[in-house]
């Protein structure tokens, strides 16, 4: 399937990065959409400097654009008003430009931390109860309602990907739980961008195919991606002491008080 015009918002950062290198050969234009001013790299890229709080530049920008993925906004915690402002206000204004448009598929980069407080040991799925570690998780928790919102009342097709830890290789013990590669993720990437258009709604791990891993892949009907990388195969490159068992939860430190509590009013 030809993915036409495509649209990434948070095309500067890294996965955005590496989006943009990989699905330039197969779509017919790329519209990349940064707070940071970027440079077109081939005849079929426009580059727009868009701050995904203002909305009627967002709507312009998505004008024309058969499918968005959304990658941009705050990527780890913070004070909980700059997530709500990047993360939640930015994804209303690109669902709702989508809306506004037509845009016949909508990627949100959702995270697996809006898990993080389930117990390491349990293989947790999309379809049960979020437990975020923190204010972003929180944030991301937000992002996929609102998707869900734009799915159910207005028709949009809106794929969530819980999306691992992008890493080119696992550099600590958590990893070989949470690692996402980089050829998995343009993998699900992929998938989500060019599943069958009567797909509404769908929520999915992206992850790899670690041995450890803290949870469920996708259902092959909803998801049509099998990970093919597995960071037990490097597990004698992380450093540190291995986990020793199921215990603690998945989020690990970033389940920390300590984590959230240093982005809290003093």
């Amino acid at each position: 399937m030809g993915l036409g015009t495509v649209a990434v918002t948070g095309a500067a950062g890294t996965i955005g990065s590496m989006v943009r290198a990989a699905l330039r050969p197969e779509a017919d234009r790329l519209v990349l959409l940064d707070r940071v001013p970027l440079r077109p790299e081939a005849g079929n890229e426009d580059v727009r400097t868009v701050d995904l709080r203002d909305a009627p530049a967002v709507e312009s920008a998505l004008a024309g654009v058969d499918r968005v993925l959304h990658l941009g906004g705050v990527p780890d915690e913070a004070p909980l008003p700059d997530l709500l402002e990047a993360n939640v206000l930015g994804t209303h204004h690109v669902l709702e430009a989508a809306r506004r448009t037509g845009a016949g598929r909508v990627v949100l980069a959702s995270s697996n931390r809006v898990t993080g407080f389930h117990p390491a040991g349990h293989l947790t799925g999309p379809r049960e109860p979020v437990r975020p570690d923190g204010l972003y998780g929180v944030s991301k928790v937000a992002v996929e309602a609102l998707g869900r919102l734009y799915a159910d009342k207005f028709g949009l097709s809106v794929i969530c990907l819980r999306i691992g830890s992008f890493e080119p290789g696992p550099t600590e013990p958590r990893h070989l739980a949470t690692w996402l590669s980089p050829r998995d993720a343009l993998g699900y990437i992929r998938a989500a961008l060019t599943a069958p258009p009567a797909t509404r709604f769908v929520t999915a791990y992206a992850v790899s195919a670690n041995t450890r891993r803290f949870w469920e892949l996708p259902d092959l009907a909803e998801l049509a991606y099998v990970p093919v990388d597995d960071a037990e195969a490097r597990a004698a490159e992380v450093p540190g002491p291995l986990p020793a068992g199921p215990t603690g939860v998945q989020g690990g430190r970033y389940a920390e008080p300590g984590f959230t509590l240093r982005h809290l009013r003093p």
